[in-house]
């Protein structure tokens, strides 16, 4: 008997069995999907091809569009000052009507990014699977809710089927004990995790992070974690739905209420990894041991320490990171060696779906403490939503 067919399965398997609708000899899968997401900017082609052959969207009950890729960062009351920006914008709104689906415009106070909207709204649920037309979907794997990216083809076969076809993928995680030390947050944890296994090593792999430090991060920090599974190349990052998860999603405006919520309690309090569950590769990291980090150059696992120096390449001793940090260096302006804490900052930017919920922004307000931006560092700071 298979480990699968005993019951010792992995939270991924768990919920890919669930949404399993036919698998084929080959390993090609039809599986169900439970939410989609949808922007405008990844949206267009498919709404397109549905106008053309005139299909309806299966699900509208499932589907939320959340313009945000192209909102301005600068007083949304103007005119929008890109002009594809605001076409995308109209197309999105007309196919909103067009097809009947629930639609958060730019003047909506709901708006924000994709990723912080869904959980928000309560839209991402434990055990559901979610997609949406942008990589860093697999934010919404916090919540213990299978969820990845897809492309415009896939958003057209969501749109009429509810249903996408995709081959499983293979099992790795990812455990982080200990606690992190005073100033490391989840993002460097991520980058830690990157820097480990490297950009391409979560390719093909469903990444489970586990442990006491993974556990002990708010949601907010768990998204980070999940969202930059992305940057290791993998689709899909996730943790076990536990206290944490219920708390913050009790009483959003898309949660289950009442008897509802108790049901869907009962189903979420199963979603874990069996003990004996088998994974296919597994990490280590020692949490007490993470620094702050950065990457010094173009590649998402070129991880250095706050503290630390850019390398030189006549010091790496594998031939190709030798010859991508050649590459990174020339294009970064620097020649190796560097004091990270000697290269001066240009830009900072605090906004994107890693760093936009309302604990990150409290976070940078703690750190400026009534300081001032040095007049020589253009900074910008946009909330994930207004919500």
């Amino acid at each position: 008997m298979s480990i699968t067919a005993q019951g010792f399965r992995t939270l991924y398997d768990m919920i890919w069995d669930d949404h399993l609708i036919d698998e084929q000899p080959d390993g090609t899968c039809l599986i169900y999907i439970d939410r989609h997401l949808v922007d405008e900017v990844d949206s267009p082609q498919a709404f397109a091809a549905l106008r053309l052959a005139g299909l309806r969207v299966h699900a509208p009950d499932k589907t939320l569009l959340v313009v945000d890729h192209n909102v301005p960062t600068s007083d949304r009351r103007n005119p929008n000052p890109d002009p594809e920006s605001a076409a995308q914008m109209a197309y999105l709104a007309e196919n909103a009507k067009l097809f009947g689906l629930e639609y958060y415009d730019e003047f909506d106070k709901r708006q924000g990014i994709c990723h912080v909207v869904g959980p928000e709204q309560g839209f991402t649920l434990p055990g559901l699977t979610l997609v949406c037309g942008d990589s860093h979907t697999a934010t919404h794997g916090a919540f213990g809710a299978l969820a990845f990216g897809i492309g415009t083809s896939e958003t057209e076969h969501v749109f009429a089927t509810q249903t996408l076809i995709q081959s499983k993928s293979k099992n790795m995680r990812v455990v982080v004990d200990g606690q992190l030390p005073p100033h490391v947050t989840a993002k460097d944890l991520a980058l830690a995790i990157v820097g480990e296994i490297g950009a391409a090593g979560g390719i093909g792999y469903a990444l489970e992070y586990a442990g006491e430090a993974i556990r002990a991060l708010s949601m907010e920090g768990r998204m980070t974690v999940c969202n930059m599974s992305v940057e290791a190349g993998a689709r899909i990052g996730i943790v076990a739905p536990d206290e944490k998860t219920y708390e913050y999603l009790k009483g959003r405006p898309k949660a289950p209420k009442g008897a509802s919520w108790d049901d869907a309690m009962r189903h979420w309090e199963t979603l874990r990894t069996h003990h004996a569950a088998h994974f296919d590769r597994e990490i280590r990291l020692d949490a007490a041991k993470l620094p702050p980090l950065v990457t010094w150059g173009t590649n998402p696992e070129q991880v250095v320490a706050i503290t630390g120096r850019v390398p030189i390449p006549a010091e790496i001793a594998d031939e190709n990171k030798r010859r991508a940090a050649m590459r990174s260096l020339e294009y970064m302006g620097l020649n190796g060696g560097e004091r990270i804490a000697d290269i001066a900052v240009d830009r900072v930017f605090i906004g994107s779906c890693t760093n936009s919920r309302i604990e990150d922004l409290r976070e940078v307000a703690r750190v400026a403490n009534g300081r001032t931006v040095n007049s020589n560092v253009r900074a910008m700071i946009v909330p994930g939503s207004a919500w």
